[in-house]
């Protein structure tokens, strides 16, 4: 196992541009560690730097707490699986999983040994005699990881493995790579822009955006505790309702004004956002803190009118409009029983305590006692 150490890396191209910009992280030993973004953010040029694939502008990267920041790839002792699977077609599993161990001159007993038992790890064994055209998208994802396990790595680096299967087969795949990374005990930095890979498969997750790390954080404490707008919103599906708003107080009770509903809050956040009092916000409502019934717990009212209603069986995810002058697009995560035409509208009841506040101007968020 290693640790991995980013000591204020940056990538800058020629033309000037920066893949990366001052990225200081460090991943413990063992660690599953997620890089989360949307295409070009600099996930995948940060992998490729820790890889060697990509040289290091500024700052030092360590792997085992040795520089490597100019060390070939061959000598970083890392293993990379890539979105493509990359596979030899003219080759068997078998001699496709062996290949890295032949071109070091390893013994041909330690090649059959290791193969063996990677296969036997990831269920390759009755298949190992095939070509990757007789194997399914899933299993050749598998032969591409066991080709990276019989390399006995210090840490595997995976750069969006499941992007080219199938939902059914990444939901399999992700559960494997968990059982995988429990088994090996390994490092294991996996970039992707799924936030179901994200959410859960990683000990930690880095959010980044347009080369920045914008937060690092276990993956429920991220979500319960955005930095800022954009982390909001993209770790999540729906994702969180962004709507402006007002700080006011009614007699001692701070309040928020939010698309003609006032929202009490919570006791244990009044001090935290009264300074805010008369001031503009954003405010960011979970589709799954809007709800059919009041029940218990404060929830107060909430109008909207139906855009849509997204059917998926578990559940019914409403999409509609806020009510007023200023009409917002929101969504909610109902029970698999709601019903409402097209046009109409509902009162649903809003849980206030998960309630987050932003600054409209730097858009991060207002801080308050965490939830997480």
């Amino acid at each position: 196992m290693a640790s991995i150490e980013l000591d204020h890396v940056s990538k800058c191209y020629a033309n000037g541009a920066y893949g990366v910009r001052d990225v200081d992280l460090s991943i413990a030993d063992g660690e599953f560690v997620i890089f989360l973004g949307p295409s070009g953010c600099g996930k995948s040029t940060t992998l490729r730097m820790i890889a060697g694939l990509e040289s290091v502008s500024a700052g030092t990267l360590k792997i085992g707490g040795v520089d490597v920041t100019g060390v070939a790839p061959r000598h970083r002792n890392v293993a990379v699986v890539f979105q493509s699977y990359a596979l030899y077609p003219h080759m068997s599993v078998r001699e496709n999983m062996a290949f890295g161990l032949k071109m070091r001159h390893a013994p041909a007993s330690e090649i059959a040994s290791k193969v063996d038992e990677a296969a036997g790890l990831l269920g390759l064994s009755t298949f190992l005699d095939r070509k990757p055209a007789a194997l399914s998208g899933g299993q050749r994802q598998r032969v591409a990881l066991g080709r990276a396990i019989v390399r006995d790595p210090q840490a595997f680096l995976l750069d969006e493995p499941l992007s080219n299967l199938d939902a059914q087969l990444r939901a399999e795949m992700r559960l494997e790579l968990v059982k995988l990374h429990r088994r090996l005990g390994r490092t294991i930095v996996h970039v992707t822009h799924d936030q179901v890979e994200a959410m859960t498969m990683g000990d930690r997750i880095v959010i980044m955006r347009e080369g920045r790390v914008i937060q690092v954080g276990r993956p429920l404490e991220v979500y319960a505790d955005p930095a800022d707008t954009f982390v909001a919103r993209f770790l999540a599906t729906p994702p969180m309702n962004l709507l402006p708003g007002r700080v006011e107080t009614t007699g001692e009770t701070v309040t928020v004004r939010v698309a003609g509903a006032a929202i009490p809050v919570p006791e244990r956040h009044a001090a935290a956002y009264r300074p805010w009092v008369n001031r503009e916000v954003i405010v960011g409502l979970r589709p799954e803190d809007l709800h059919e019934a009041a029940g218990e717990g404060g929830r107060v009212p909430f109008e909207l009118d139906v855009v849509a209603v997204e059917a998926l069986g578990v559940e019914n995810v409403l999409i509609g409009q806020t009510v007023g002058t200023d009409p917002r697009e929101a969504s909610a995560r109902l029970g698999r029983g709601f019903r409402a035409a097209i046009g109409a509208r509902v009162t649903l009841w809003l849980d206030p305590l998960p309630m987050h506040l932003f600054d409209p101007e730097t858009t991060r968020a207002i801080p308050r006692p965490s939830l997480g």
